[in-house]
């Protein structure tokens, strides 16, 4: 970590709002903080939302609220030199002293895939016999050793959202797609609201917007398979095992996923959406 002697720094201050000072722990660098793409993303959308509330429509136009200080209570480290996890609280306040709830968990983007295998033997537009490849792998924060879910990942800074689902899926699951296969179900059903502030958000869905910044893009790859391959899957060992990823595949039918995968927001989410763009013709 690189050490610096300042604990304290301001924003860029915007036309009209106040300035915005940026407390940061002790020894701890502004550089990572303004490095660290999902603080700049957070913020710039935040900025977004404050802006929206110019419009006469908005809930809080005739009190707005504003990002008046930024707090920065912990960061956790990627390989010793990269930002990967950011803990911090922000002051969001109207002129009146009313105040939003600002504790969040920065971690970024992530990327989730719901890949359905069929046997090759039954007819191509057929839903007979889909099936779904789930992970079953370790998740500490969760309490679990066999925690039960869609293959999933986070979104490298320089990759697509696309590149990177391809990617995990090869690494959670040994199967090698395309991004040409792949169709992104988020971005296919977001912008049917009207609230003035959504344009701020990504196409994705979002497990826990009360305190992550955390969004999931949902896709969908479908493959045929001949049916000794489909049973090949049941059990798999995969994953990064030397980055501790000890990953056991795990095949089901699709009808089942809404209750195998009960504990899986990302598997849920996947189901509905799935069921939802067939309903209406547009997968």
């Amino acid at each position: 970590m690189a050490s610096t002697s300042k604990s304290r720094f301001a924003l860029p201050k915007q036309s009209g709002q106040p300035e915005i000072w940026v407390t940061l722990p002790d020894g701890q660098a502004s550089e990572d903080l303004r490095n660290f793409v999902p603080f700049q993303t957070w913020q710039n959308r935040l900025q977004k939302s404050i802006e929206s509330q110019n419009d006469p429509k908005h809930a809080f136009h005739d009190a707005p609220y504003y990002l008046r200080s930024i707090e920065i209570q912990s960061v956790d480290y990627f390989g010793g030199h990269r930002v990967g996890f950011m803990k911090l609280r922000a002051e969001v306040s109207n002129d009146k002293g009313e105040k939003l709830p600002g504790s969040i968990f920065l971690r970024g983007g992530s990327v989730a895939i719901l890949l359905l295998l069929q046997p090759d033997d039954v007819p191509l537009r057929s839903e007979e016999e889909k099936h779904v490849v789930l992970t079953v792998q370790a998740r500490v924060p969760s309490g679990s050793f066999t925690f039960v879910e869609l293959p999933a990942g986070m979104i490298d800074d320089a990759g697509s959202f696309a590149g990177a689902a391809a990617k995990e899926l090869g690494e959670e699951t040994g199967l090698v797609v395309s991004e040409t296969e792949l169709i992104d179900l988020t971005k296919l059903v977001n912008g049917y609201d009207d609230i003035p502030d959504h344009g701020t958000l990504e196409e994705a869905m979002y497990p826990s917007p009360g305190g992550c910044d955390e969004f999931i893009s949902i896709f969908l790859c479908e493959k045929r398979v001949a049916r000794h391959q489909l049973e090949d899957f049941k059990g798999k060992l995969t994953g990064q095992r030397d980055h501790g990823e000890k990953i056991t595949l795990k095949v089901i039918p699709l009808k089942d996923l809404w209750k195998v995968g009960a504990r899986d927001a990302k598997a849920l989410s996947a189901l509905a959406l799935y069921n939802g763009l067939k309903q209406e013709g547009r997968l």
